[in-house]
């Protein structure tokens, strides 16, 4: 996969020529149930979805897109947070979920009740439902392609692996996995779970460096490249190739070290504003539009070439991202369509 913006841009060139269905959604209530908020991702996330969901109720394109997050991560809560939202009468949910089947059974219910069904990020198998998302098996893939690249002659790995029991850390394991069978000079020696958050990943680097052999590069998931290297730092051991995952302080970092002897790694990760993306579907489905139910968009990456160019623009402490508009949508759709 070409990891490039350019494919989806091509796309939105095209959007004004399409022409949205003619039902009216001003009517009509969008919930965002939402089973995370502790790390940068999440929090540009939901910064997004307030930006465009604000102007979307201002512009009497929907009446309502309120947000509701669960405070404990748990499957349960997140069930009966969406049963809640059905007897909200809510029109659509936009879900990123806590787990891809356990909480099918709630999103049945919702379809039953003829409420539109949009997962994302973190998505649900349940048929009923629509799925945005990008190739994360393909994405953790990448990762090992790339280190590869910048490790040839191959060696030991440390895994990070993101929230347990969530599609997305899954399908990124898989996809590492994928990578290790098709470059078998690298070897993983060590897993540990960072939650997506750098604090997390520190402390359970930092519990596993002393009982591993030299490491030569670090897999992960995002949230934990900059987290990772201060583990590694902090241990006196020698600095790995790590895997980045589009976050500020990760590239200021690789910025600072590509400075001080010239660095290389790579960085590769779902925007957050894929939420404004997963929004707009929502309303099209309201709005009558037909789809398939899986639609894919590309992931954002950045190489040693472009990530200083990028940085400016990504808020101290935040992520890489892009906020998505009705008209992307509608080229998403059409995409995904062929």
């Amino acid at each position: 996969m070409k990891p490039a913006i350019a494919l989806l841009t091509c796309a939105v060139l095209g959007a004004a020529a399409i022409t949205p269905a003619a039902a009216d959604t001003h009517t009509k209530r969008i919930a965002l149930s939402n089973n995370y908020a502790g790390n940068s991702w999440r929090q540009s996330m939901l910064k997004s979805y307030a930006k465009t969901a604000k102007k979307a109720v201002a512009d009497k394109t929907v009446a309502a897109a309120d947000v509701f997050t669960t405070a404990d991560k748990s499957v349960p809560t997140q069930a009966a947070q969406i049963q809640n939202l059905i007897l909200q009468n809510y029109d659509a949910i936009v879900l990123n979920a806590a787990s891809p089947d356990a909480l099918n059974g709630a999103v049945r219910q919702a379809c039953g009740a003829h409420i539109t069904v949009v997962s994302f990020d973190g998505l649900v198998t349940e048929p009923c439902a629509y799925r945005v998302t990008v190739d994360y098996r393909r994405l953790g893939r990448d990762e090992v392609d790339q280190m590869a690249k910048l490790q040839p002659k191959g060696g030991n790995l440390l895994e990070i692996r993101g929230l347990a029991g969530t599609s997305i850390d899954a399908s990124i394991h898989a996809g590492i996995l994928d990578g290790i069978k098709a470059h078998p000079n690298f070897k993983i020696v060590g897993s540990v779970t960072g939650d997506w958050d750098q604090t997390t990943a520190q402390k359970a680097v930092a519990t596993i460096l002393p009982s591993l052999p030299p490491v030569v590069g670090v897999v992960d998931q995002g949230g934990d490249g900059y987290g990772a290297a201060q583990a590694f730092a902090s241990a006196g051991k020698p600095r790995p190739t790590i895997i980045m995952g589009n976050r500020w302080d990760e590239l200021n970092w690789w910025k600072e070290q590509k400075a001080k002897d010239g660095y290389r790694t790579w960085s590769g990760s779902i925007p957050p504003g894929i939420v404004t993306l997963a929004f707009w579907i929502a309303q099209q489905l309201l709005d009558g539009k037909k789809m398939p139910h899986d639609l894919t968009v590309p992931y954002l990456s950045f190489t040693q070439d472009t990530f200083e160019a990028a940085l400016p623009s990504i808020p101290k402490g935040g992520v890489a991202s892009r906020d998505y508009s009705q008209a992307d949508a509608i080229a998403v759709i059409k995409a995904n369509s062929k």
